[in-house]
Parts: C-alpha cells; structure tokens; sequence
C-alpha cells in the first residue's frame, strides 16, 4: 500500500458563506450518489484518493480553484451530507480538521461495532496514514487535518493536509487502500471477505508484505516518495489565467452549451430543455461524476460549471448552481423508482462533449470567456465572499496547529 496522491496548495484564509456551504453540501452529495449509483463505493474512493479529482471536484463545488480551504471545505460538505445517509450508501466520513480529527479513532470504533469490522485495525491505520505523512517523511509539512472515510465492505480512502509555514504552502496527501489504476474498474483485488483484506489486518503476521511497504515509505526521501504518486502542484497566483486551462477541452464544453444544434442534440441527450449556462455547468458536472483520471489535468477548467467564492474566475451564478443542482437531484430520486433515463442522459453528455472535443476541436477563447461571464453575472444571481460579510467561516491555515 502506497500513497495515491500529493497536492501542493497555496496556504489561504477567508471564509465559506452560508449560501455556498450549504449548496456545497448538496452538490458534494449528490455527485457522491451519481458516482455510487453508476460505479459502487470503491470508484468513489478511486476519485477521493486522485489529487487531481479532488481539487476539479471542488472547483466544480464553487470553491477557489487553487487553494488550501478546498481541503477543509469539501470534507466537511461531504461529512454533512453524507452523514445522515452513511448506511444507505455506504461511506462513513470520519475526523476532519482540529479538534474533529481527534475525534477519528472513536468514529471509526462506533462504525466498527455497527458494521463489524475490526476496529481497532482501523484506528491504527488511521494513526499509521496520519503519523508517515506527518513524522516519517521529513518534508516539513505538520498534519492538521486528518479525514478517514471508510465503506461498508471494509474499503478506505485518508484524505489529510499539513502545513508548512516556512514556504508558505500547504500540502494534501491521498491514501487508498486498494491499488487502482482506473476509475471504472471496481478495486476488490485487495480485500479478502467483507470485513478483511490486506490493510484491515495490518498489524497481523499475514500482513507483512504492507507492513513492509508502509517502512519503505517512511524510509524514502520526500523527494522520490512524491514522485511515485500523482502529485498536483497549484500556483500562487489566485487569478485563472489560459495557461491553467485546457482551452479545447474547455471549447468543446462550451460549443456543446451555446451553438443551435449541438445544443439541441445535448438537451435531446437529457430529455430535459435547459438554457445554454446550465447546460454548461451540466457538463462539467457531468465529467466529474464520469471522466477517466486523464481528464482532470488541469482542475482550474472545472471553476467554469459554477465559479469562485472569491470571484476568480467569476462570482458563483447561484441561479446556475441551483438549476444543475435540481436537475441532478431530480435524475436521482427518478432513478430510485426505476426511471433512469435522465441520469443515463447525463453519462451519454459526457460520451458526447468528448466526441465534439476529437472531431471538432474547439478552442475557448478565454478573455471574450471571462468577459461574457462577468457580463451576465447579475442576470444569474452572481455571489461572492464580498457581497456578504455573514456565513460560515474557516480560519487562515496558518494557525493551525499539528495534530499527530
């Protein structure tokens, strides 16, 4: 067992309104159901443990694209809101940032208990993920947050972040306890029964082979143990700028919203007639919930389905937000009696936003892009962390303290 993934984040204070947690935990939701309903549990985990997809997922939430808070934020939408829904999909989200991730060990003993899963294996792996990144890989950066998120068959993902004041950046590590390559490929070869496996009996004598391995990262240098898994490095610079963008990709998605007839053909697709700016958020939505991992390259292109808090690349069109928000939470529960022609609409649009992209090859143009956006951004409700003090805040990554 190795780390699946590192990302490189500038450190960033600010705050999550109200208006957009709460609609962050509807869309995290929501996407989380999409992925489970077509792919199982173990492909969400798949997408969880990519640093990549992390940080596309949550730029498609409305969350700046390049900074440290994503981390913070979209664990704590997906703790919220797929809490109450733990045993009916089966994802238990465990700890968080601070004082909740030392509340880790206990989840993880009453999930245990529930499920019947060994869980004190469970604690010490938790402790084992949290005290390699934070002890054993000399990289100076200290954990503060620490989310365990378990499945019903035994399956987990770490995601956790460190800081280090030094350079000023923040750095989240991706633990999966399966080996993946691919997203659709469901990642069962590593667990034995439902409630064993490999790193569910890793401090027993059959484990040693894992026990092994997790010495052999502690052992690396930083440097090589970094370059064997993927690893995703942001840039300072708060703006959205062409370069972060892959403009054919992002071309392709937006000749798909606005040009008549490939329009008309998508809508056709959904069984559902949507004006062309949610059709576009639609589609970028919709590559989360399906895309292979080589589609998320440059997470910046996915902050065009719903913006940015703090307006890069625009404000949150909360018009926008809640339309896709609707259609996706309608095609779910139709799904759930049987209907799934809607949510079988929104795969076939991703099948057909990546036809258009290889026959047609269309280029944003990124200005006249980030010029129309600011233009209607009234008409669709824009919001932003400057047009209302009040909401839900998170403190500067600076202050936070190491926890392991």
């Amino acid at each position: 067992m190795k780390r699946s993934g590192v990302a490189d984040l500038p450190l960033h204070g600010g705050r999550v309104p109200q208006w957009l947690a709460e609609r962050m935990t509807k869309l995290g939701t929501a996407i989380t159901e999409t992925i489970v309903h077509d792919y199982g549990t173990s492909a969400f985990l798949s997408r969880l443990s990519d640093p990549f997809w992390f940080q596309a997922f949550g730029a498609v939430m409305g969350m700046d694209w390049h900074s440290s808070g994503i981390t913070t934020s979209v664990m704590g939408a997906l703790k919220r809101g797929l809490g109450p829904r733990a045993d009916e999909l089966g994802i238990y989200i465990c700890g968080g940032r601070g004082r909740f991730s030392r509340n880790t060990p206990h989840e993880l003993r009453l999930i245990a208990d529930r499920r019947g899963f060994d869980g004190e294996a469970l604690v010490r792996t938790s402790r084992l993920t949290a005290r390699v990144d934070n002890n054993a890989i000399a990289d100076g950066f200290q954990i503060y947050l620490h989310s365990f998120v378990v499945t019903s068959n035994g399956e987990w993902a770490v995601v956790q972040q460190g800081l280090n004041d030094r350079s000023g950046m923040a750095r989240r590590y991706h633990w999966h306890s399966a080996s993946v390559n691919d997203f659709v490929v469901t990642p069962h070869t590593g667990i034995v029964g439902e409630n064993q496996g490999t790193i569910m009996n890793l401090v027993d004598a059959g484990a040693k082979q894992a026990q092994t391995a997790m010495l052999e990262i502690a052992q690396e240098h930083p440097e090589k143990t970094l370059s064997a898994a993927r690893h995703l490095c942001m840039p300072n610079h708060h703006e959205v700028r062409p370069e972060s963008v892959n403009l054919k990709r992002l071309g392709a998605v937006l000749a798909v919203a606005y040009e008549r007839d490939l329009r008309d053909f998508a809508e056709l697709l959904l069984l559902d007639k949507l004006g062309p700016r949610t059709l576009q958020s639609l589609a970028l939505v919709a590559e989360v919930v399906h895309g292979a991992p080589s589609r998320f390259t440059d997470p910046a292109r996915f902050s065009f389905a719903h913006g940015g808090k703090d307006r890069h690349p625009f404000p949150v069109p909360l018009k926008t937000f809640d339309e896709s928000l609707n259609f996706l939470r309608h095609s779910l529960d139709a799904a759930k009696v049987g209907d799934k022609e809607k949510l079988n609409g929104f795969r076939r649009l991703d099948r057909f936003i990546q036809t258009v992209e290889t026959r047609l090859e269309p280029e944003a143009d990124f200005d006249a892009l980030i010029a129309y956006e600011t233009a209607i951004s009234p008409s669709l409700d824009g919001h932003s962390v400057f047009d209302d003090r009040s909401g839900q805040r998170f403190r500067d990554d600076r202050r936070q303290r190491s926890l392991f």
